[in-house]
């Protein structure tokens, strides 16, 4: 220390002179200044154990943390537990109001989250908006009020920016226990992250414990991904149709391909099941393209046999929308001689609010090459409906939510016959899913309603049973004099 007060880090080295018998004749002792080397080796550090952004302990340091409280956990037979979180809707903020406001959020959300606990407890930031939580010698109670607790103080609104608009956000929690739910670091993590991703499935904004159920979801997940890798090389995969009529004739003039997979050992596996899988793992590039394919050859096909194009729908996921080039589609249409408008790209209310400047460019795109979109499920995403002035929008599919309530359900009638009003003075064709009855189909001919499909005409059936119905059609209308 200087007199001063200042302290320095020195480094002392001494060294011993000898005579020549061997005798010590003095000592040499030499400082070193080594205040630069310990200030370094301080950030050195700070860098490898705490997030730059937050100042939290980072990956490296929790998981550090959490083995030293693993290891006294099981000394003295004490509670352990460990919380997961991720941010809910947060890449909405990011997107939309930047990332340094993106980042301020974090920053805030830290502080809401350390003061929701103990001094002994460890509050850490793994990544992105991930944050984890170690409780060590805690009660169960106290975890749950504690969860309770960051719930509540991340439901509050955030003040970002200088005019003073509140944002908001939630989070989705992931609870495990030391030892019942994993001995060892690697076990803790995985199974905090499936009970967070239960919390999200089950709505976000709450808390969620793990089950062994889930680790057995998991991998009959996994064993699932894997087998839908080779399902198209082993003809797994069949594209059904399912006709849709035009109200004013009753004649079949459109179709909507639909997907289906035939397990070998599990028999018909839902689409609700494998095509979230074929987003997740990324194959669904590869198996849209495949389904694209097929629904083009078989137009051709029935174009060859009846004279005529009958227009198939084909459901286009928000992943496979923005990554692939529809330059392709129009191309293949073209080499085959048909004409752009035997392709209805069907997306969703939700694809258009969330890159509408790249939408609405893909959109463009489908117009000029004569391929006409349709928005599924119309009535049940969001309720402005702003896009579709901006957006070139051919047709809107009443979701069967409305339609199977048509006849006893006042307000769903009126629902119902509003949109298909607003939708004509729009210029745009409506068309019913999910018709099961002829009062249901008499109900939409009176509200003007463009086009039907449900089980009341036909299932989704294979293509030759698809061409079948085509025949008989066919029959019946040779049959009806002119």
């Amino acid at each position: 220390m200087h007199k001063n007060g200042n302290i320095q880090a020195k480094w002392l080295n001494i060294s011993v002179i000898r005579q020549a018998d061997e005798r010590i004749y003095c000592y040499v002792s030499q400082f070193s200044d080594i205040t630069e080397k310990k200030k370094l080796d301080e950030l050195y550090l700070a860098q490898a154990n705490y997030d730059e952004l937050t100042r939290l302990p980072n990956r490296n340091l929790f998981k550090y943390q959490l083995n030293k409280e693993i290891r006294k956990s099981r000394r003295n037979n004490s509670l352990l537990s460990l919380l997961f979180l991720d941010l809910d809707h947060f890449k909405d903020i990011n997107d939309t109001l930047g990332h340094a406001i993106g980042d301020k959020l974090l920053k805030e959300v830290s502080l809401r989250i350390t003061k929701c606990v103990r001094e002994t407890d460890t509050v850490a930031r793994l990544g992105g908006d991930e944050f984890a939580v170690i409780l060590p010698d805690v009660i169960r109670s106290r975890i749950e009020m504690i969860a309770q607790n960051i719930i509540h103080v991340l439901n509050e609104p955030f003040i970002l920016d200088q005019n003073q608009v509140e944002q908001y956000i939630s989070t989705s929690i992931g609870i495990v226990l030391y030892p019942q739910d994993g001995i060892d670091i690697e076990s803790l993590m995985k199974h905090a992250d499936q009970a967070m991703y239960k919390a999200k499935m089950e709505g976000r904004g709450r808390f969620c414990y793990f089950t062994r159920s889930m680790q057995y979801e998991a991998f009959e997940k996994m064993i699932l991904t894997h087998h839908l890798r080779s399902a198209l090389a082993n003809n797994e995969l069949q594209v059904c149709y399912q006709p849709i009529l035009d109200l004013c004739c009753k004649r079949i003039i459109k179709a909507e391909a639909l997907l289906r997979w035939k397990h070998p050992e599990r028999g018909m596996v839902e689409p609700s099941i494998f095509i979230p899988l074929a987003e997740e793992s990324g194959l669904i590039q590869e198996i849209g393209e495949w389904v694209f394919q097929q629904v083009c050859f078989d137009i051709k096909q029935w174009q060859n046999v009846f004279g005529y194009v009958i227009q198939v729908s084909v459901n286009v996921s928000p992943i496979q929308f923005k990554y692939f080039s529809d330059h392709s589609w129009s191309a293949s249409l073209a080499q085959l001689g048909l004409p752009g408008n035997s392709i209805n790209v069907e997306i969703t209310e939700g694809l258009l609010l969330k890159d509408a400047s790249n939408v609405k460019d893909r959109l463009l795109e489908y117009r000029n090459a004569g391929i006409e979109v349709s928005i599924d499920d119309f009535g049940t995403g969001f309720s402005s409906l702003s896009y579709l002035k901006k957006f070139d929008i051919d047709y809107l599919k009443i979701d069967r939510s409305f339609i199977s309530n048509l006849i006893n359900n006042e307000t769903d009638r009126a629902l119902v016959e509003a949109i298909i009003v607003m939708a004509h003075k729009l210029d745009i064709n409506t068309i019913a899913e999910g018709v099961e009855t002829m009062e249901q189909q008499d109900m939409l001919i009176q509200f003007g309603c463009d086009y039907a499909q449900g089980f009341y005409y036909s299932e989704a059936i294979s293509v030759k049973e698809f061409e079948k119905l085509l025949v008989d059609q066919q029959s019946l209308d040779n049959e009806t004099p002119g």
